[in-house]
């Protein structure tokens, strides 16, 4: 019977289980070539966030179709690995994050038929920052002291391009608007989030009006996040052990909630 059980505990990995394994060292391992790997698939990510950006400028092209299901083909084969590289890939299934990039993965399979919704596809950009494969970098060359600053950021240019999706997709080749093109979209984006409303392009009926409240209310509290980050003492993310208080001051000894003496390690102070 020893021998039965020691054969068992002996019997090699599936080709699956190895796969699985590989996948989980490549995605959240700190090995050289891990790091190299997940460098390589951020640049990916952001060369595909700048073509989303670009789309509406790019539809009439003849590539762009081949190009938009080269990049289907590139988050399918993503979305494959990280999903075999979850613990638990039900779990992985339900984030909000993942969700997301499913439904911009169906958009580029069916770019003509879900055209009016390609505005979306910028939040992958957003999905991203969600990632430890796009703070991992930032921790090593130092900036990771910064992130909240370089979230809020990319939180307002998420929401700048969205919405001059939707106000170029809704809006844009009517008399009423002054609308034409993209970056009139854009214009008017910037224009009403940073309330400077010159006028010269508006959103027609009840319909334009409300999307133009929305887009001040929103805009401006994100500038205001914005702003909070850039002028707000610096902070490091480090939970104290004895009341949970998850910033401090780079320089802290003490918990300032409970006078816990804390440890914070260096690279927390990058």
């Amino acid at each position: 019977m020893q021998k039965d059980g020691a054969s068992a505990q002996a019997t090699p990995p599936t080709p699956f289980r190895r796969l699985r394994s590989t996948l989980r060292l490549l995605y959240h391992g700190q090995s050289i070539p891990a790091q190299r790997f997940q460098f390589a698939v951020l640049v990916v990510d952001l060369a595909i966030v700048v073509f989303f950006i670009a789309s509406p400028l790019l539809r009439e092209d003849a590539a762009f179709l081949w190009i938009d299901y080269s990049i289907a083909a590139l988050l399918a084969v993503d979305l494959a690995a990280r999903g075999l590289a979850a613990t638990d890939t039900l779990r992985w299934l339900r984030q909000t994050p993942v969700i997301l990039d499913i439904l911009i993965l169906i958009s580029l399979l069916l770019p003509i038929w879900l055209i009016n919704l390609g505005f979306l596809r910028i939040l992958r950009l957003w999905t991203l920052t969600r990632s430890q494969l796009f703070w991992r970098p930032l921790r090593k060359l130092g900036l990771l002291g910064y992130r909240e600053t370089i979230q809020a950021v990319l939180n307002l240019l998420v929401f700048l391009f969205v919405v001059t999706g939707f106000v170029y997709i809704s809006f844009s080749n009517r008399g009423d608007t002054g609308i034409s093109g993209y970056v009139d979209a854009l214009y008017f984006t910037v224009a009403t989030v940073t309330t400077t409303g010159f006028g010269d392009i508006t959103l027609p009926g009840t319909g334009g009006k409300l999307a133009s409240i929305a887009i001040m209310i929103v805009g401006i509290s994100l500038f205001v996040r914005l702003a909070q980050s850039i002028f707000r003492p610096n902070k490091v993310q480090f939970p104290c052990p004895q009341c949970g208080l998850q910033k401090h001051d780079p320089d802290a000894v003490h918990c300032k909630a409970c006078g816990h003496i804390l440890n914070i390690p260096d690279q927390g102070r990058d």
